[in-house]
């Protein structure tokens, strides 16, 4: 069963905390006052070959709040947390925004949101990874690290597992005050080759996920057993043949898939970036709003949602850095754009009537921004499992694992690559091949799909590290997926690219 939250962090003064930010703002001339008092805490383990290398352990705290005064935004900042603090920083966001608003260019203001007051809410996780000791987290990655340096071919491993413990106190000058806290772990583990054939790895497929360190254990992730068949994967990628480029039938496993509902529909779909409001770190998005309810984003297979809700999901919360409780909605329905990923202050800027709870900040230093939710594709209740879409196809290649990646700023041209590709033909795996990555436009390649597995197909991936906004701000997301069968793909010689 999930913890509550840490007493620790519960002790501190949280309401009089804010309470004192939100009276002094209000008192300043604020319409709007938001506070966040936050603590993250994030672990880091690094072994190679069986053997420590690197060790991180560091704590982020601190105050950030956040007032509109006259329709002009103002922020402040402290890695401090007491009553003083929070009133010295109301203060200052105030003077901001009274400061700003002769430069401001649009009137600020906020979509309403019932209010939720007293709210607590932790994620699903068993053991907290901070209550286990450096030494266990240690054995457990020398001892997989271990396994595979015993294999043949195999001349070396590296590990890494990371952490993070993430607390958060927010409340509002209209009554909203939630308390939270969440734990995510990733963990990879790869076996590299080094011989005449050049440089080889080979890499673990688990995804990272909103567990504790039970997603360490062989009942929650079979770790012993993947790891196993690891050798013997790297051995036979080694001699594989080089891809011919064509176009091929790809079934593609949630693994590989979830980098491309990322990046070609995750982001393409943040509401700010399609009327170009965002265009930082990836862009803007060529799915513009006037497209909506027209644009046939894929074949009537793709079902896309937006959530806050999936079990162990990076993007799951009970509620957002704006106090707006987690929803779930459709972003695309029988392959046609239907919505869109809103904050408050986006959702006002084009009139709608309510945020889906897609604000996010990654520490007190920084303003909450339109960040992702759990985006994800939905399997098809009545889809195949993996050996029958396997005999579906006469030629094709089975995609496993992501690796590289490229997009163009319109989230619409891309390349991807992969750790396995496995050679499909009359129904059956016949080897692995090499040098693979497939190509398309979004629109395009999501139209392809022609098979949507079941449910026994689905995974939850995703990643610690998506980027966006300037000053940049990193947010852990989630893309659920079943395997899903492409017709006739473009699919590219990396080698033969790289050559030319």
């Amino acid at each position: 069963m999930s913890k509550t939250v840490d007493a620790d962090f519960l002790a501190l003064p949280l309401f009089a905390i804010s309470d004192a930010a939100i009276s002094t703002g209000t008192s300043g001339g604020a319409s709007h006052v938001d506070i966040r008092i936050e603590r993250t805490r994030t672990g880091y383990l690094q072994l190679r070959d069986a053997k420590p290398e690197t060790q991180a352990d560091d704590t982020t705290a601190g105050i950030g709040v956040r007032v509109i005064v006259n329709g002009a935004w103002g922020f402040a900042s402290s890695p401090e947390i007491s009553i003083d603090v929070a009133k010295k920083l109301a203060i200052t966001a105030v003077a901001m925004a009274k400061t700003s608003k002769p430069l401001s260019t649009d009137e600020i203001s906020l979509v309403a949101e019932p209010v939720y007051a007293n709210k607590t809410w932790v994620s699903k996780y068993e053991i907290d990874p901070f209550s286990v000791s450096d030494s266990e987290k240690k054995d457990r990655l020398a001892a997989l690290s271990s396994k595979l340096l015993a294999a043949k071919g195999v001349n070396h491993a590296s590990a890494h597992t990371m952490c993070v413990k993430e607390q958060k106190h927010y409340a509002d000058s209209h009554g909203t005050s939630t308390t939270q806290q969440r734990v995510r772990m990733q963990t990879q583990i790869d076996a590299i080759s080094v011989g005449s054939h050049g440089f080889e790895s080979m890499r673990t497929l688990a995804q990272p996920a909103g567990f504790g360190w039970e997603w360490m254990r062989n009942d929650v992730y079979d770790w012993d057993s993947e790891i196993e068949k690891l050798p013997a994967l790297l051995a036979e990628k080694v001699a594989a043949p080089s891809v011919t480029p064509g176009r091929y039938d790809l079934l593609i496993d949630p693994t590989n898939l979830w980098l491309t509902i990322h990046e070609s529909i995750g982001h393409a779909t943040e509401l700010d970036r399609a009327i170009g409001y965002e265009a930082n770190y990836a862009g803007t998005s060529f799915a513009t709003v006037d497209k909506l309810g027209t644009l046939k984003y894929g074949s009537p297979l793709m079902n896309i949602t937006g959530d806050r809700f999936t079990d162990h999901g990076l993007s799951t919360v009970g509620y957002d850095d704006e106090g707006v409780a987690g929803q779930e909605w459709d972003i695309v329905k029988d392959g046609i754009l239907v919505g869109y990923q809103l904050d408050r202050r986006i959702a006002a800027h084009v009139n709608r009537d309510r945020s889906n709870g897609c604000a996010f900040a990654d520490s007190p230093a920084h303003v909450p921004i339109q960040r992702m939710p759990n985006v994800s594709l939905k399997p098809n209740p009545a889809g195949p499992d993996l050996p029958a879409m396997i005999e579906s196809i006469e030629d094709g290649i089975y995609i496993l694992g992501d690796k590289s990646w490229s997009i163009d700023m319109q989230r619409y041209n891309f390349q991807f690559t992969g750790q396995q590709f496995h050679r499909i033909k009359n129904g059956k795996l016949s080897g692995q091949l090499k040098d693979v990555a497939y190509q398309a436009t979004t629109t395009d390649f999501w139209g392809s799909m022609k098979v949507v597995g079941g449910p026994s197909t689905y995974v939850l991936g995703g990643a610690f590290n998506c980027g966006k906004g300037q000053p940049g701000q990193i947010a852990a997301v989630s893309h659920g997926c079943p395997a899903a069968i492409f017709d006739k793909v473009n699919v590219l010689n990396t080698v033969a690219e790289a050559g030319k």
